[in-house]
């Protein structure tokens, strides 16, 4: 059996978490986009077989393997967007969360910063709902735990 495909967050929402700061440090089965117009509309997953990512004291490039086809061989980590999966966003909300609802067509996810003040966020599918909590938690300097 296939395992279920990843709900991603849509591309303006990962660019927005990015400019507001999120840290993203590379691991296999990160999904991305390249920036190059090219290849905008691919997304790439990172695998220790395909696409690895690479520290080097210039940064952190990520390699394509075994793709001769291609005049792709790496791209820097800066030149990549990160499209957080749905358990990666969750993850990054930490004890912030707590709960997600489905309520008819929509998601609606609350959060709890550190004053103990509760903010909800709403989107179509769950990776939505923790990617807007987690902006505006990022955005805030709210450090989710």
């Amino acid at each position: 059996m296939a395992p279920p495909q990843q709900q991603l967050i849509s591309d303006s929402l990962a660019q927005q978490l990015q400019e507001a700061g999120l840290a993203w440090h590379p691991e296999a089965g990160d999904h991305f986009r390249i920036r190059a117009q090219a290849l905008a509309e691919d997304v790439f997953i990172l695998s220790h077989m395909v696409i690895e990512a690479r520290e080097f004291d210039t940064g952190t490039v990520l390699r394509f393997n075994g793709t001769t086809e291609w005049a792709l061989d790496s791209v820097a980590k800066e030149d990549a967007l990160w499209l957080p999966r749905e358990d990666q966003l969750r993850d990054r909300l930490g004890r912030a969360f707590v709960r997600l609802e489905r309520i008819d067509e929509e998601y609606r996810l609350t959060i709890r910063s550190h004053d103990g003040t509760e903010s909800t966020f709403t989107g179509t599918t769950p990776s939505e709902a923790y990617g807007r909590g987690l902006l505006d938690l990022v955005r805030h300097a709210v450090e989710p735990a």
